[in-house]
């Protein structure tokens, strides 16, 4: 397998950008001579670092850890601060309710349909007592689980500290999970209450989730309640003794204002990853864990200061909509939070919000910048977006074109933008550019301190200027404490392969320079004729094409080859489908990559399987194309690309 073609340095930061950065005053402050002596001593000494970077954060104990890292039960159980007492609302709320940083905003959102709420830190302290609270009438004890089936509201930044001021564990879940899915994650979390909204608004109409709510509690005997939050004030069916309207519980409970002390690995929140084959597994994770990587992840990756505006587009159901809450909130920063799609009502939305918020962190799916890419140049153009300082990007591999045209259109050419690759079970990254380093297209500057990562070849070993394997060597505080109630799946899944190493699933490779890449999930590589292939790699060459809007590239059996190549292509609005522009394309990739690696198969379709937050479900490409089961199609955004995909077979 090659790795994505190295193109030109992009950007490179001024003296001015290194000095006022998070990454380089930490540096400063420690008496490290460069980036790579922190780098590395961060990895030797694991400890010192994750201890001065609970100092530098100001992370709240109400009792002081005894001992940084316990490694008694292995590697795979590490557990951080041990001895120490302390509750994530602390940090991430009380501490800035002290003096004039009460009145910041912490919390901006916007509805669909246009509407604008904000939420200052004193303001939403109140919202969280009160809901903790309304919680506490509903007998809700530390270790229960409650379900978050919300949009992106501000309720549900409120819902989620509330549950960590009680000691509660919140399961967030995608808004747009049908019944199965919302039922399948109820039932093996055992959750004692669901909170749900009447409906929210998404692309001009509509969507009911009441109902969804009420089929998946049918199916999960341990929900007791189910707290509905009037969103769009529609009638909903009503099942008295067990509904809950959330305006009125609250109204009638008595606020809780104060923490529960907790042990640091406390668990906070169970969240489900979205696999597309299998039961989904669900990701532990603890108070003195997820904020922490969150936070540092903001701070020293994408720059993040204490006032800054900091928006993600996002659900709740994925890592970084837990992610966005936590980590800003713990910075001191303003987060945004958006209910609906980025190009509804006209494909510059996501560019007025960054103008009408003045937003300055702006983070986004590569497949959402592909998609918004094709709808054209002026719509960036339209709108001022001088407030921005740092891009950034995560949940797939970037190909060249969008990265660039991010960098231009919406960057203007002064922004770096932040790659970040990690996942719900790390909390957050294991890779990530910064706004120290020089920025070429689809890299990352390394791993973020602390996190131990390498690339190793089939037997282990460390390998630079070749694909490998990305690794872990060293626990960190945000890694996941196991699947809920499935230990041996967690340790098959991650620690199975080479003792005490960390396989995370992803090809990645570290150039001459420096610079990293990842170049997508090993279990999504084609393998022609015993040539290795990333799905990156043609989909970049394809996507380079001005016809193209998207692709997505999987392999299939071949009984010469073992398997060939099979694109699926999305044009752009202007262009039309022909075999001319199919035989260009097939000619393209085979000029790009090696005559046996021509696609045996190129077909166009009107839209590819994605996730909410615009990811492409490959997987479920090749399984639909092969007329295979797709498994849980859950996390599916658009079900009639299904059709699409399936109309293309011979």
């Amino acid at each position: 397998m090659q790795p994505i073609a190295i193109g030109d340095v992009m950007w490179e930061p001024s003296a001015e950008v290194i000095e006022r950065s998070q990454l380089d005053r930490f540096r400063r402050r420690h008496g490290l001579a460069s980036l790579a002596q922190l780098q590395e001593r961060s990895v030797k000494d694991s400890e010192w670092y994750w201890a001065a970077l609970v100092q530098d954060l100001g992370l709240r104990f109400d009792s002081p850890y005894a001992q940084v890292l316990d490694l008694s039960d292995g590697v795979e159980w590490a557990r951080w601060f041990s001895g120490a007492r302390l509750n994530i609302v602390g940090s991430c709320l009380d501490r800035w309710l002290e003096g004039p940083t009460a009145a910041r905003p912490a919390l901006i959102w916007e509805g669909e349909p246009g509407e604008v709420r904000r939420l200052t830190y004193g303001e939403l302290s109140k919202e969280v007592a009160r809901f903790a609270g309304a919680l506490c009438t509903l007998s809700v004890e530390p270790g229960d689980r409650v379900g978050l089936f919300l949009p992106m509201v501000p309720e549900t930044a409120v819902a989620l500290l509330a549950c960590a001021r009680i000691g509660a564990i919140f399961i967030p879940l995608f808004s747009g999970y049908g019944p199965g899915a919302v039922a399948n994650r109820l039932q093996d979390g055992e959750a004692k209450v669901l909170l749900c909204a009447d409906g929210f608004y998404r692309r001009g109409q509509v969507v009911a989730m009441k109902e969804t709510a009420d089929a998946a509690v049918a199916e999960s005997p341990s929900v007791e309640h189910v707290v509905v939050l009037r969103r769009v004030g529609r009638e909903v069916p009503w099942q008295e003794g067990r509904d809950h309207d959330w305006q009125r519980l609250v109204a009638a409970a008595e606020p809780v204002w104060e923490n529960l002390s907790l042990a640091p690995d406390s668990p906070l929140m169970v969240i489900y990853t979205s696999g597309t084959t299998g039961r989904a597994k669900g990701a532990l994770h603890v108070h003195a864990g997820f904020p922490l990587k969150a936070a540092q992840d903001m701070a020293h990756g994408l720059d993040v200061n204490e006032g800054e505006t900091v928006f993600w587009f996002t659900d709740i159901g994925w890592m970084m909509g837990p992610w966005l809450i936590l980590g800003s909130l713990l910075l001191g920063a303003t987060m945004v939070l958006y209910e609906g799609t980025p190009d509804t009502p006209e494909p510059d939305r996501l560019w007025r919000m960054v103008a009408d918020h003045s937003i300055n962190i702006l983070g986004v799916s590569p497949t959402l910048v592909r998609s918004l890419m094709g709808q054209g140049d002026e719509y960036p153009a339209r709108h001022e977006l001088g407030s921005l300082r740092v891009l950034a990007g995560t949940g797939e591999p970037w190909n060249p074109e969008p990265f660039q045209w991010f960098f231009k259109h919406v960057g203007g050419g002064r922004c770096p933008i932040v790659n970040l690759t990690g996942g719900t079970e790390i909390a957050g990254g294991i890779l990530a550019g910064n706004v120290v380093s020089q920025l070429r297209p689809c890299s990352f500057a390394g791993p973020l301190p602390g996190m131990a990562a390498d690339v190793v070849d089939a037997e282990g070993r460390s390998v630079r200027g070749e694909v490998g394997e990305l690794v872990i060597r060293q626990p960190w505080p945000g890694m996941t404490q196991g699947f809920w109630r499935d230990r041996q799946r967690y340790l098959d899944t991650y620690w199975s392969r080479w003792p005490g190493v960390w396989v995370h699933g992803d090809w990645a490779y570290v150039a001459e320079d420096g610079l990293w890449y990842v170049l997508g999930r090993s279990d999504d590589t084609i393998k022609v004729a015993g040539k290795r292939l990333g799905p990156a790699e043609v989909e970049s060459v394809l996507v380079a094409d001005p016809a193209v809007a998207e692709a997505a590239a999987v392999g299939i059996p071949d009984e010469l080859k073992g398997e060939s190549l099979a694109c699926f292509v999305v044009l752009r609005s202007d262009q039309d489908p022909s075999a001319d522009l199919q035989e260009r394309l097939r000619r393209r990739v085979a000029e790009a990559l090696g005559k046996p690696l021509k696609p045996a198969i190129l077909e166009f379709v009107s839209e590819l399987p994605k996730t909410r937050n615009a990811k492409i479900l490959r997987r479920v490409v090749r399984a639909v194309y092969l007329d295979q089961p797709p498994g849980d199609l859950g996390s599916l955004e658009n079900p009639s690309a299904l059709q699409a995909i399936a109309a293309t077979r011979g």
